[in-house]
């Protein structure tokens, strides 16, 4: 199936653009080259967490009746993602950077852009996000094991 072009996509696109143009503009200061590629690096890996969670979500299809319930929790929790993760403390931060790693997705990348995430913060940051993906993958696998046809 194609993607269907949506213009209200090309909106929100540029309307991003604009904000984080003006955010910039504000600050006096734009990304150097490498923040750029970094910060572009945790989108991507924003992305490959994103689509580990619906994989999870899906998976655990397989054993529950109503999937829906938990689409809304996730979505429930995805509202951590509108503060960065410096307003959580204790096992809250570990939990939204570890566990459920809406911080990787939301504050990262963004601390890439502004020049204030260490190297050594990007990679377990970046290793976490990669071992969250292995395993979304790994009970994704062990979830088609429970998979009986139900036509047959």
């Amino acid at each position: 199936m194609a993607a269907k072009f949506e213009p209200w996509r090309f909106v929100d696109l540029l309307g991003g653009l604009a904000l984080f143009a003006y955010a910039f503009t504000k600050l006096g200061r734009w990304p150097r080259p490498a923040e750029l590629a970094v910060g572009l690096a945790f989108l991507a890996l924003a992305v490959i967490i994103l689509y580990s969670i619906w994989i999870l979500v899906v998976s655990a299809s397989f054993w529950v009746v109503k999937v829906d319930n938990l689409s809304y929790l996730f979505g429930s929790l995805f509202d951590v993602g509108r503060w960065p993760i410096s307003v959580f403390r204790g096992a809250l931060r570990v939990i939204f950077t570890v566990v459920f790693p809406v911080a990787i997705m939301t504050t990262y990348p963004a601390l890439a852009l502004l020049g204030r995430l260490d190297v050594r913060t990007a990679l377990l940051a970046a290793a976490g996000g990669l071992t969250f993906a292995a395993i979304a993958r790994r009970v994704w696998r062990n979830a088609l094991g429970f998979y009986t046809s139900a036509s047959s």
